[in-house]
């Protein structure tokens, strides 16, 4: 056991180091100094997240590959597809009974028939998005993370003004085959560990 600690924590420090690529909340190669976030409340929303991951993969492995989940100030944010609503409202339940969490915002959606085209619309509204995220001087992209399911997208992430938040937003109504914008962008003045 006392192992298993030693490991957690060595790959948290390791991964938590200033400057240093993560994949952590925002994605794989984004740095930690650009997080606005202090590296406390980064640590904490880290373990935070890899404790509910743990908690639905041990419930069923097929979570893993089937639903995202982020945390951003001790916020829960869960995406992706399950079979069944019960499925989806037990995944909530496990989201509020995280230690620490704040709030839950549940974005699970119940599949239906799988299209490939469908898939491939996503996946080019999100790079699309993503694309002009990159490209535009005012927007922070590596802050955010975008998930487009059945031409619904979601954003979450931290920005550092309004400014920045109308920006992301008018990139996104832009995008052709975008249906609905869901957005879940707090505000760096908002995040209450930072008063702390």
């Amino acid at each position: 056991m006392k192992n298993f600690f030693l490991i957690l924590f060595l790959s948290l420090f390791l991964n938590s180091c200033v400057g240093s690529s993560t994949s952590g909340v925002f994605g794989t190669g984004v740095s930690v100094a650009l997080d606005p976030r202090t590296l406390g409340t980064q640590i904490d929303d880290s373990i935070m997240q890899k404790n509910l991951t743990a908690r639905l993969a041990l419930t069923e492995k097929k979570y893993l590959v089937q639903l995202s989940v982020k945390v951003l100030d001790g916020r829960i944010f869960l995406n992706g597809k399950v079979e069944e609503p019960e499925e989806k409202l037990r995944i909530t339940k496990m989201a509020w009974e995280t230690k620490g969490a704040r709030s839950v915002k549940n974005n699970i959606v119940i599949k239906q028939k799988f299209s490939i085209k469908g898939t491939a619309i996503d996946v080019l509204i999100t790079s699309q998005l993503r694309t002009a995220l990159i490209l535009n001087k005012n927007v922070k992209a590596a802050n955010f993370n975008i998930d487009t399911i059945n031409k619904k997208t979601y954003i979450f992430g931290i920005a550092h003004s309004e400014e920045e938040k109308k920006e992301i937003i008018q990139e996104a109504k832009q995008i052709v085959d975008l249906k609905e914008l869901v957005t879940s962008i707090l505000m760096v003045s908002d995040l209450s560990r930072q008063k702390e």
